[in-house]
């Protein structure tokens, strides 16, 4: 599975920056709570020499993760753009993968809560549920009409999950919903891959594949 994807931003005069990947791989594996290796770090780190831009990361989500909601897409990339200059740098890259792709449940709780959380104010609100409903359900037929099925499922699972009543979530009301049903992480729309992208991705960064890059 070659990790599809094109140059990122910065052209040849930003190769420099970035050719000491074991030094970066050092630095990254210090945190403790980074779920990958120093070898695992330089293999994530050698895939992209650029930053990334908003673009070339959903090319990423989507041929190699099998993504397709343009607007999760774009909330995953905001998830690990963490200085919000509207790229994703190597050391983002390898951060943001370590909770998409080996996070714990907590990491990956509040990792969907924050992509959920449209606005950054600590609530998804109704307003928020409806749009990432109304992305993520598939299209009605002609005699539906697909705003009332958005509404009546955006009840059904502020009903399921609104544990305090106050018409949204909270990462409280988050959390405490998935804890009692595992399935209700990603219950307003995919914003992590499947298991076996997943298997498949680390398979190659567990072999250092040379057939892994984001740009040349």
């Amino acid at each position: 599975m070659p990790v599809k994807g094109a140059q990122g931003s910065g052209g040849g005069r930003g190769k420099g920056k970035f050719k000491n990947i074991a030094k970066l791989a050092e630095e990254l594996t210090k945190n403790p709570l980074l779920h990958f290796n120093k070898k695992e770090c330089e293999c994530l780190l050698n895939m992209m020499k650029f930053k990334l831009d908003r673009a070339k990361f959903r090319e990423i989500l989507s041929h190699t993760f099998g993504m397709t909601d343009d607007v999760l897409m774009d909330r995953v990339f905001r998830a690990f753009d963490k200085d919000s200059d509207s790229y994703v740098s190597p050391e983002e890259w390898v951060r943001g993968a370590s909770i998409f792709l080996k996070g714990n449940q907590e990491e990956q709780i509040q990792f969907c809560f924050e992509v959920y959380d449209m606005n950054g104010d600590g609530y998804i609100s109704r307003e928020e549920m409806f749009q990432l409903l109304k992305h993520s359900l598939v299209k009605p037929s002609a005699e539906e009409d697909p705003d009332e099925n958005v509404k009546d499922l955006l009840e059904l699972t502020l009903k399921r999950m609104d544990y305090d009543h106050d018409s949204r979530l909270s990462l409280a009301d988050f959390k405490q919903a998935i804890e009692s049903e595992n399935l209700l992480l990603e219950v307003l729309g995919q914003c992590l891959p499947e298991p076996s992208r997943v298997q498949a991705f680390l398979t190659l960064v567990a072999q250092d594949s040379d057939t892994m890059h984001f740009g040349k």
